[in-house]
């Protein structure tokens, strides 16, 4: 059977890296765009090397992906940064890389994929945002990024809907990658106590949503946001 094709970005490590392997335990073909690639390769899923900020990388690489596949199924934008400072303290540097790969960089990738899938009528876009577009202290730069996908995730999906292209989107909450592993004990145990359910998630939880949302029997989700976080979006509170 002919592999459905699927892109994932920021497939090398974490999260996409968990997203990466599942989908492809479930017979896709990803296709992970990435700056930094493994140095191991795993036979169903092939690296390229994409900067998701640059238009003319991303272009090529869309380009590449149809010439070589002539189809396209699925798109999983994942690739993000974090540049975490108070306000006042945070360059207008660090607010532009964040911005530019977490959502220009998504939005750059859902113009290419839609593009392709208008004319085959048929496509599924998953957008990863974060609970953090809620709002979190020292993020005002990456709360706005994944804000900012919420709100193209919504409008494109009344865009691409009479194409039959699905947009959606999944909100992870504290989830075991190698940030938290970085974060000071006493810091990480403050944030699972501050979770409903005194835990923390793994990228697996990630990957388990979005093999879902990829499913054509899923296809009359549309616009929506799903949140894996043990429940902390529906309120904070130290029990």
């Amino acid at each position: 059977m002919h592999q459905k094709v699927v892109i994932v970005t920021g497939a090398s490590k974490g999260i996409g890296k968990a997203i990466a392997e599942r989908i492809s335990e479930d017979g896709y073909k990803v296709i992970n765009f990435d700056i930094i690639l493994p140095k191991e390769n795993d036979n169903n899923i092939e690296y390229l090397s994409c900067d998701i900020s640059s238009e003319t990388e991303v272009k090529k690489s869309f380009d590449y992906i149809i010439q070589k596949y002539h189809q396209l199924y699925a798109i999983v934008n994942n690739a993000g940064i974090i540049k975490d400072n108070v306000i006042w303290k945070m360059s207008s540097n660090d607010f532009d890389k964040v911005i530019n790969i977490n959502l220009k960089g998504t939005w750059l990738m859902c113009r290419e994929a839609v593009k392709y899938m208008k004319e085959k009528h048929f496509g599924k876009i998953i957008n990863i945002s974060s609970r953090a577009w809620l709002g979190n202290p020292g993020q005002t730069n990456y709360s706005a990024s994944k804000s900012g996908i919420i709100g193209l995730s919504r409008a494109l999906a009344l865009e691409v809907g009479k194409f039959n292209i699905t947009v959606n989107i999944i909100a992870p909450g504290l989830i075991k990658t190698e940030l938290t592993d970085h974060l000071p004990p006493h810091v990480l145990q403050k944030l699972i106590d501050a979770q409903p359910q005194k835990n923390i998630g793994k990228p697996e939880d990630i990957a388990n949503v979005a093999t879902f949302l990829l499913n054509e029997k899923t296809s009359f989700i549309n616009g929506q946001i799903i949140y894996v976080d043990g429940g902390k979006s529906i309120g904070q509170g130290i029990n």
